[in-house]
C-alpha cells in the first residue's frame, strides 16, 4: 500500500467509509444519514488521504464488513490496523475487544477485569469510545453494566450498538425508561 487512502462502500445499512495507510487500515466510518456527511466525516479525520480503488489487504477487510452487517460471519482478526498514534492502553483494549465472539457481549467491567485493570472501568469506556475500527474492533459488543446498548461511538454515524446487535443475534438488556424508573415508586392508583 502506498499513501494514505480511502474508499466508500456499500454494506446492508448503508456506505460505509474506510481509510488506510501503510500499516493498514487506519480508520472505518459508519454511515451518516447521507453519504456526503460520511464523506466529510472521513476527510476531518483523516485530510491527507486520497479517494482510490482499496488494495487487496482493504478489499478483505470490507468484504468482512459487508458479510457481517448482511447477518453473516466473517473473521476480521487478521485484518491488520494502523495503530500508530493510538495510546497503549487503548490498544491493549482494542486487542481484547477484537476477542469477543460473534453473537456474545461482554461489560466495560469484564473487559477491564479481562485486561487485568479493574479500577479501569471509565478507560475502558473511553478507548472504545474513541475506537477509530468500528465492527473491525467490534465495541458494539461491550455494553454498560446491566448489559444496556445505548450509546452510540461518535464514528457510528447514525448506526446504533443496537442495531448491530440485532444483526449479529446478541440480545441486549432493553433500555431503562423514565416509566421503568417511576413505576416502581409512583402511588397506585385507586380504583374506581
Amino acid at each position: 500500500m502506498a499513501g494514505r487512502g480511502y474508499t466508500i462502500f456499500d454494506t446492508a445499512i448503508g456506505r460505509y467509509g474506510i481509510a488506510w495507510g501503510e500499516a493498514g487500515v487506519a480508520g472505518v466510518q459508519l454511515p451518516e444519514i447521507r453519504e456526503i456527511e460520511t464523506r466529510k466525516r472521513l476527510f476531518q479525520l483523516y485530510p491527507d488521504a486520497r479517494e482510490m480503488r482499496a488494495p487487496e489487504e482493504i478489499e478483505i477487510a470490507i468484504e468482512g464488513i459487508a458479510a457481517i452487517l448482511r447477518g453473516g460471519n466473517a473473521d476480521l482478526t487478521g485484518v491488520a490496523l494502523d495503530i500508530s498514534g493510538i495510546p497503549a492502553f487503548n490498544q491493549r483494549v482494542y486487542q481484547a475487544v477484537r476477542g469477543i465472539p460473534r453473537g456474545e457481549t461482554r461489560t466495560y467491567d469484564e473487559v477491564a477485569r479481562g485486561l487485568r485493570a479493574s479500577g479501569a472501568v471509565y478507560s475502558v469506556a473511553q478507548a472504545l469510545g474513541r475506537n477509530p475500527f468500528m465492527i473491525i474492533v467490534p465495541c458494539h459488543r461491550v455494553l454498560e453494566a446491566g448489559h444496556y446498548a445505548d450509546r452510540i461511538s461518535p464514528n457510528g454515524g447514525s448506526v446504533s450498538k443496537r442495531r448491530l446487535l440485532s444483526i449479529e443475534g446478541a440480545q441486549p438488556t432493553a433500555s431503562t425508561t423514565l416509566f421503568d424508573v417511576l413505576l416502581p415508586v409512583a402511588r397506585p392508583r385507586p380504583q374506581a
